[in-house]
């Protein structure tokens, strides 16, 4: 008898059992994932948003200011170029824009002495044309001869050519300035070009951070569009969380984020939910999948969260671009069924 009733009370766990994990199986056939109060991956990295120092100019390296793995604010010297080649072509600039300001001086100059030329001829053009009326009339009459008329007339055509050739020689010397004027102003142009060429020499942090990939070396070439160094910002990390689609239906832009590092055991950080991209990280590969021909296996994409740590927290100062952690989104409340 005891061992009959033992056989009964397993067979009833048994079914018991079987019936709890009929149910919950049931539970978990009917319940979408994204209904759950927290959203976990361990798909989720820290990242930062790297600069990288690039010279706008070539040139010798001259001097590097920082070493590997420094830290600098932003306005420090990092590399400066030689500039050797760029000050003798803004000393050449100089000297064009003297020689061309000095030329215009000059020219105003000219331009007065021709004006007087100018003034002169018109003035003996005037006189030559009272003579040649004067005379003409005279001949008329009979009171002067032909030979006076004509004369006049040679003296008004000689005085009336000389006239036109000052005015022409008036319009030459301003035409001129017009000349010197723009190459005064290509002259300041270059002179402008060279001297921004020349801060590019002086190579200075724009953002705080630290100092990794120093390509650069005293001694070496820079090149335009090379990367010298990189300059990682530690202080303005964020996490990427690679989240499953299927978890995404109530995650929203604020809310709560707790963060574990691998790196850091026992730490607990704080966050929020900064931004959703808008397409998953497979939609921006080179050769995305195509699945309208062929056979077809249904996969779960993942989609990028971006997460802001909130600002002063012990061990944030830890923290490397690379290091692997785990992300639960607190939902609080979720409607999707």
């Amino acid at each position: 008898m005891p061992t009959n009733n033992m056989n009964l009370q397993f067979r009833i766990a048994a079914t018991f059992i079987i019936i709890i994990a009929v149910g919950i199986a049931f539970w978990k056939w009917n319940h979408h994932e994204s209904s759950s109060l927290e959203q976990s991956t361990d798909d989720a990295y820290i990242q930062a948003n790297f600069t990288m120092i690039v010279p706008q100019v070539s040139g010798i390296i001259k001097e590097i200011a920082v070493s590997d793995h420094q830290f600098v604010k932003a306005g420090d010297k990092l590399i400066t170029i030689d500039d050797r080649e760029l000050r003798i072509a803004i000393n050449t600039a100089k000297a064009t824009i003297d020689n061309l300001t000095a030329k215009l001086k000059q020219q105003q100059s000219t331009i007065a002495q021709a004006q007087a030329i100018v003034a002169s001829m018109s003035a003996k053009l005037k006189l030559a044309e009272v003579n040649r009326n004067r005379y003409s009339n005279l001949a008329i009459d009979g009171s002067g001869t032909v030979q006076a008329k004509q004369q006049a007339e040679t003296e008004w055509e000689i005085q009336r050519a000389s006239f036109e050739q000052a005015q022409a020689g008036l319009d030459i010397a301003k035409q001129q300035v017009d000349i010197l004027q723009a190459d005064l102003a290509k002259a300041k142009s270059t002179k402008e070009d060279v001297e921004l060429k020349l801060s590019y020499t002086y190579i200075e942090a724009p953002i705080s951070g630290i100092v990794d990939q120093r390509r650069a070396r005293i001694g070496g070439y820079a090149r335009v569009g090379e990367s010298l160094l990189t300059l990682v910002p530690l202080d303005a990390v964020y996490i990427e969380a690679n989240f499953r689609e299927t978890q995404l239906a109530c995650v929203q832009v604020g809310q709560f984020v707790e963060i574990t590092v691998d790196a850091l055991p026992g730490v607990i950080l704080k966050g929020y939910v900064e931004s959703l991209a808008p397409a998953s990280g497979v939609s921006y590969s080179a050769v995305p999948p195509h699945n309208a021909t062929g056979n077809f296996t249904k996969i779960v994409q993942r989609l990028p969260i971006r997460i802001q740590i909130e600002p002063n927290q012990e061990n944030t100062n830890q923290l490397k671009v690379g290091m692997s952690v785990r992300s639960t989104i607190k939902v609080n409340k979720c409607s999707s069924k």
